[in-house]
């Protein structure tokens, strides 16, 4: 079991010295390897509370507050818990969503539910997969655990008092940036139901998706018969009504106070969008009375180990190592959520997956590992995206509360379906609808929702900018975030051309095509920064360039011309299209330097994902692989599995999908076919691919951390001399690859270089 500590170190229960040996057992238990904690701390943003299975809807944990401090997935390693609550994301940033539906414990009568009941910590928080636990200063000790759609607190209250529950409906999670993506909770319901158990719903509106008014409804069920139970209704911390009454709404903060003459308790609570009959059906299927909290730590530990943990085994590295890898499985794991049959928008036989926060994230790693690890899940999500833009007219770019947005560059649900089609997803995927949703973003403007932080076009869904892409082949600055736009633009219509060729639909394939090239179009050759020329700048509908230092992004956010990058940054963001950046940078030797650059100057960010390509574009060029190793290895340096062992914000599982693929040894390339070769962090790995296939990846001759070159490879047991793969050599079917490492380079990559699809116009 792990504790919260404020610092990067933790302590590992049950890791016995022959870990590897163990992890090669067919009955192992992953989840002893995992830190639910990693990432919570350091702008991490990682929820530790308690997640039943992948994907789960339920994410049960605690609220805190310290200060005007943003407690994006609830969690904060100081300050005052002041509820429970049971729905949560993890790893996000903007500000943040849910932490509704809360419990807060107390010692003795309520006197005013509206007051502050918080309480600190007696002892940091304690946590396992499946298991959630803290120990208040009031002497309450409070043990979570989960299933998809419900949650059970089991209460520990000193003896002596009475010992109450407040189920507040108006609690919320707040955020203090003052950039207006705040919740609100707006209205309320709460009804004593007369078999002693209570329902209701609470609506709440905005976050950083700036979604209307949503709702979620539940249904508590107490394991013992309370002394008392009242309702409330107050402002602020004013009542307006407490007392026996059966059942209160409206828009003032609501709740119930239960109250009970023992020391040991059990609460059950279910929850649905759809109603609070599901949100009690679902609690009655998921946890009955005579559920117990290790039944639940079992059955979500049996999830995690057989749905992701168990598909990735590793023998012979180190332990930190293997306590990062399974530790940042779990992460990547834990949203989406499967929302399949509680979608209140339409009625749909499709799957449906929600918070999906979001593709500007997720698109250029995380999707294609979600893909290899979970392949059903993984066309599940394909089709739900599908049906999303069926129902509300626009694939989703970010999607939380079952509402579209905010967009922060392009349309890359166009990239990750593209990526899903080259690589073989078929299935129950309607295609012939997906590329109808792609071409949704390729060829309509979305209707302006008027963004405070952006409100010259839609930051919902869609292509806000697309009216200039249309008519200039680039973006004018009469849009905001134009240069960072467009270069996502021209990835996203790569993608279609992608999925147009497959289609064999001929005009389609030739128009986006040339459309993907259009990134050139930002490209000026006279701008200049430290010895480079050739820059993504800013263009004038006159087609002139507007004058840019290269090394700068303004405010690098949603007013200005790049977003959360700079030029240096964007301009080598055409993954596409690498040939035709090298050629305009100036070839080869630039073209290193130019890499080069972003360490030397400090440009490159590690925690933040427009630079996550870039430390392996050396692969690109002859004799230079081994240049892509020495940054993945400095990259790998910046994680651990402890609180604070994430670079930047997990954002949604990206930052942790980016490790597993360093880890891998391989990078992909979205939306291609393509996977850069590394250098492996273990002996020997082996990722399961479903239906009996399995990449089996083995190193001799080295080690992880001071001889890690690639002295050589083979594929398949024949000699390897790419520094590249593509998908239908070892993962369609299969396969092995054995690594040789060495503690100096070696020019071992001497065949085809890597394929730059959209450069074929340069390649003649």
């Amino acid at each position: 079991m792990f504790s919260r500590s404020s610092s990067t170190s933790f302590t590992l229960v049950c890791l016995s010295t022959t870990m590897q040996t163990v992890l090669a057992a067919a009955d192992t238990d992953y989840t002893q390897y995992v830190n639910v904690f990693m990432g919570t701390t350091g702008g991490g943003n990682r929820f530790p509370g308690v997640v039943g299975s992948p994907f789960a809807m339920t994410k049960l944990g605690p609220d805190v507050q310290s200060g005007r401090t943003d407690a994006y997935s609830g969690y904060l390693p100081d300050g005052n818990i002041w509820g429970f609550s049971m729905t949560h994301e993890s790893g996000t940033g903007g500000a943040p969503k849910y932490g509704v539906v809360s419990q807060m414990p107390a010692v003795g009568n309520v006197p005013n539910p509206l007051a502050d009941l918080s309480q600190g910590r007696a002892v940091p928080d304690e946590g396992q997969v499946g298991y959630y636990k803290s120990s208040l200063n009031n002497g309450v000790t409070i043990e979570l655990g989960a299933t998809d759609h419900a949650g059970l607190y089991q209460y520990t209250f000193p003896s002596g008092s009475p010992s109450s529950i407040v189920v507040d409906v108006s609690h919320v999670l707040p955020s203090f940036r003052g950039l207006g993506w705040e919740q609100h909770y707006t209205k309320g319901n709460f009804n004593l139901v007369s078999d002693d158990h209570y329902e209701g719903s609470g609506t709440y509106n905005n976050g950083w998706n700036l979604s209307p008014d949503w709702t979620l409804y539940f249904c508590g069920k107490f394991n013992q018969k309370p002394t008392s139970s009242e309702t409330f209704t107050g402002t602020g911390n004013t009542l307006s009504s407490y007392g026996n009454t059966s059942t209160v709404s409206g828009t003032e903060r609501l709740g119930g106070v239960f109250t009970f003459d023992s020391a040991n308790l059990t609460s059950r609570v279910g929850i649905s969008f759809i109603s609070s009959e599901q949100a009690c059906q679902n609690l009655d299927n998921e946890i009955q009375p005579k559920t117990t909290l290790q039944s639940l730590i079992t059955k979500a530990k049996k999830a995690w180990n057989s749905e992701i943990l168990s598909k990735i085994e590793v023998a012979g590295g180190s332990d930190a190592d293997t306590q990062l890898l399974y530790s940042s499985l779990l992460g990547m794991f834990m949203i989406p959520s499967n929302k399949t049959g509680e979608n209140p928008g339409w009625s749909s036989e499709e799957p449906y997956y929600d918070d999906i926060f979001t593709f500007w994230d997720t698109h250029r790693c995380h999707t294609a590992l979600f893909h290899i690890l979970e392949p059903v899940a993984y066309e599940e999500f394909i089709r739900s995206l599908i049906d999303i833009w069926r129902h509300d007219g626009f694939l989703p770019d970010a999607r939380s509360s079952n509402y579209n947005g905010r967009v922060q560059g392009g349309s890359n649900a166009d990239n990750v379906l593209a990526d899903a089609y080259v690589k073989g997803i078929r299935g129950a995927v309607n295609w012939d609808d997906g590329y109808s949703a792609m071409k949704t973003d390729a060829e309509k403007t979305p209707p302006n929702n008027f963004d405070p932080k952006s409100p010259e076009s839609s930051t919902k869904e869609g292509r806000g900018a697309l009216p200039d892409w249309l008519k200039y082949g680039y973006i004018t600055p009469a849009f905001n975030r134009a240069v960072s736009r467009a270069v996502e633009y021209s990835t996203n219509d790569f993608g279609l051309y992608q999925v147009a060729k497959g289609l064999g639909l001929q005009y389609d394939e030739d128009t986006y095509l040339t459309r993907s090239r259009n990134w050139r179009n930002h490209w000026n050759p006279a701008a200049t920064s430290t010895n480079h020329s050739g820059f993504m700048v800013p263009r004038r509908a006159d087609g002139s360039f507007v004058p840019q230092d290269p090394l700068s992004c303004g405010g690098c956010y949603w007013g200005d011309q790049y977003y959360e990058d700079n030029p240096w940054v964007y301009s080598l963001n055409a993954i596409h299209d690498v040939y035709t950046m090298k050629e305009y940078i100036g070839g080869d030797e630039k073209f290193i330097d130019r890499v080069d650059k972003l360490w030397d100057l400090r440009i490159f960010n590690a925690g933040n994902e427009p630079s996550f390509t870039s430390p392996y574009l050396y692969n690109f060029v002859k004799g230079a692989q081994w240049r892509s190793v020495d940054r993945s290895r400095g990259i790998g340096n910046l994680y651990n599995a402890g609180p604070s062992g994430l670079p930047g914000n997990s954002d949604a599982g990206a930052m942790e999908a980016n490790i597993l693929w360093q880890m891998v040894g391989l990078y992909p390339m979205t939306g291609q076919t393509t996977f850069l070769v590394l250098s492996p962090w273990f002996p020997s790995l082996t990722i399961h691919l479903g239906n009996g296939k399995s990449l089996k990846i083995t190193t001799t001759g080295g080690n992880k951390d001071t001889a890690y070159y690639v002295q050589s490879l083979e594929v398949n047991g024949e000699p390897w001399d790419k520094a590249w793969v593509s998908w239908d050599d070892v993962f369609a079917n299969g396969g092995t690859m054995d690594f040789v490492l060495g503690s100096s380079p070696v020019d071992w990559a001497t065949g085809e270089l890597p394929p730059s699809p959209a450069s074929s116009d340069l390649q003649g």
